[in-house]
Formats: structure tokens, C-alpha cells, sequence
């Protein structure tokens, strides 16, 4: 078995005050980005920032970082249409015209932290229905068990395609608890041939990490979703992290898999 590894190099909410080493300008991020393709990811799933480095749905930074980052290496692009709080969802959407591999669909507005995080259901399957037109593979971002239901009501609409491909995040305030009895609930209920990984935030990232690739996931890794290595130890760029989740899964004896590996088994254009 091959275990496709992704970094999240940036991410909408931590800033160079949270880690000096977080990559938010177009240029930083494709370094970084090329760094942990050469540790072992084969995906990456890129938030944008503005020059102030707050999130942005910009299409010219958007085009800029994709472009950068094709430069430097081949790796699966995913833009993030979460984005961040404050972004509208009509340009949040906007992101998938420039025909990314990937992107992330996320099914449900929901509290997040101290903020909304808005995602209206006609967007949604408006959404939804214009990836799959343009061929961009969706990644379902699902933080409680109501979202699995809204995703498979879009695959009963016929506004996703089959197999599946989800994103189980666990530790948001809002959503659901970064616990092994969560993650293993969900894993349970996911319609069968389906991939999936877990995305931990915070202290419980390398432990749901770990859980994650014994049960069989893909995994996910970055400063979006750890800003430290270990207990007080802040992790110096991506690579690190990406490392890491590398190591733990060869040291379950599973395969990593290169770019072509996950192409394949994500079944992308």
C-alpha cells in the first residue's frame, strides 16, 4: 500500500509572529513547497496571502504561486476555496476557473473558533457542479458527522464523482474533537472506496497522524496544521513536518507514493 503524503504549507489563520517560518508570499511558499516535495509529498494544498499576508482569493497571487511552484516541481497542486473567514464565498470560488488539479470543497457553514466559517448550500452545489465540469477533483473537508451526509447528498444530486476523496479535520472549535474515538467513527462511515486522511490540529496532530496511516489514510502535514515539531520546539519551515509524517509511515512499512502513485489512485485528470 502507498500512503500519498500532502503538505499544508501555510494555511488562513497562523502568521509569522505564531512561526517565523511559515511561507505566506507566492515565492516562499513554492520553496517550501519544493523542499517537501524532494522529503516525500506528492500533494500540496495551497492557501494564499495578500502582501499584508492576510488570506486572499486573488487570482493573479493565485496564478502566480501555482506558476512558481509548477517551476520548481511536479507536484499536485490543490487550492484551498476555504481561504479564510473573511473571504467571500463568490471568491472563494472563483479559485477552480484556473483549473487546479485539485481543490477543496468544504459542504457546511459552521462556527469556527470565534468565526463563521460561511458555506451556503446553493454555493456549495453551484460549487460542486462546476468542478466537475472543469475536471478539478474535489477534496470534501469534513469536520462533523452532518457534513459525510451533505457530501453523499451531493453524490446522490450527481454533483461529485466517485471514488471519493475526503479530508476528516479534527480539533476545530466548532467541529469535532481531536479524539481516536472521533476519527475512528467517521473512518467507519465513509462510503466504501473512498480516500481519505486525517488532518489534526494542534498537540494531536502526530498522534491522529499516526492512528491515521494504521488504519489505512493518507496523511497530511504542515504548518498549517503544527507549528512545532515537538513540545517546544518550533518547526523551521515545512520539510520537517513532512519528514516526520514520512518517517511514521515507513516505519509501518508502507510505500510512499510519488506523484504518478497519487495521480492514479485519486484517479485525477
Amino acid at each position: 500500500m502507498s500512503v500519498i503524503i500532502t503538505v499544508a504549507p501555510t494555511g488562513p489563520i497562523a502568521s509569522k509572529a505564531d512561526n517565523p517560518y511559515l511561507p505566506t508570499q507566492p515565492q516562499e511558499i513554492a520553496d517550501q513547497v519544493a523542499a517537501a516535495y524532494d522529503a516525500g509529498a506528492a500533494v500540496a494544498h495551497i492557501h494564499l496571502r495578500d502582501e499584508q499576508d492576510k488570506p486572499t482569493a486573488d487570482l493573479d497571487v493565485a496564478r502566480r504561486t501555482m506558476d512558481l511552484i509548477a517551476q520548481r516541481c511536479p507536484i499536485l497542486i490543490q487550492l484551498s476555496t476555504g481561504v479564510g473567514l473573511s473571504v467571500p464565498f463568490e471568491e472563494r470560488e472563483a479559485l477552480v476557473e484556473l483549473r487546479p488539479t485539485m481543490a477543496t470543497l468544504n459542504p457546511c457553514s459552521m462556527s469556527f473558533a470565534d468565526g463563521e466559517f460561511r458555506n451556503p448550500p446553493l454555493g456549495v452545489r453551484r460549487l460542486a457542479a462546476r468542478m466537475r465540469e472543469l475536471g478539478v477533483k474535489p477534496e470534501l473537508e469534513i469536520y462533523d458527522t452532518g457534513h459525510l451526509e451533505a457530501c453523499l447528498r451531493l453524490l446522490d444530486e450527481g454533483l461529485l464523482v466517485q471514488p471519493l476523496q475526503f479530508s476528516i479535520v479534527l480539533g476545530v472549535r466548532g467541529g469535532m474533537a481531536a479524539t481516536a474515538d472521533n476519527l475512528l467513527m467517521m473512518v467507519r462511515r465513509l462510503p466504501p472506496g473512498a480516500a481519505w486522511q486525517v488532518i489534526a490540529i494542534g498537540k494531536a496532530n502526530l498522534e491522529l497522524t499516526a492512528i491515521g496511516l494504521a488504519l489505512g489514510g493518507n496523511c497530511r502535514a504542515g504548518l498549517e496544521d503544527a507549528l512545532y515539531l515537538r513540545k517546544g520546539e518550533l518547526a523551521n519551515g515545512n520539510v520537517g513536518l513532512v519528514s516526520r509524517a514520512r518517517t511514521l509511515a515507513e516505519d509501518l512499512d508502507l510505500e510512499i507514493a510519488t506523484v504518478e502513485q497519487a495521480r492514479a489512485a485519486l484517479q485525477l485528470r
